[in-house]
């Protein structure tokens, strides 16, 4: 059990990256937001975003929309993933050095 507690990610990393594997199946229709600027006639007058690293979901360069929607999915999962784990690294080592500090701080 406890091997279980101490890997509980690879479980959500597997998980998120066979969601994305999943991807191409998603609803063709527009999203919540999308649908309302729809219905309220308001569509026409938005704006694209000021950048887009893959546009519209499909990953460059890739022919086949749904392996290039699949690609995409599992490169934003990796990249969120190292973000969020480095983040985790980088917290963990704060929170262990204040704890020695303050551990040395009450020898003295």
């Amino acid at each position: 059990m406890k091997l279980i507690a101490k890997y509980w990610w690879v479980f959500g990393l597997l998980l998120a990256l066979v969601l994305a594997l999943l991807s191409p199946l998603a609803s063709p229709h527009p999203d919540g937001l999308e649908r309302v600027a729809e219905d309220q006639g308001f569509l026409p007058e938005a704006r694209s975003a000021p950048y887009e690293l893959v546009a519209d979901y499909l990953f460059p360069g890739i022919e086949n929309e749904a392996v290039a929607t699949m690609v995409a999915g599992i490169a934003g999962t990796v990249i969120l993933f190292g973000l969020g784990a480095g983040l985790a690294w980088i917290l963990r080592r704060r929170s262990g050095k204040e704890i020695e500090t303050s551990k040395g701080s009450d020898a003295a």
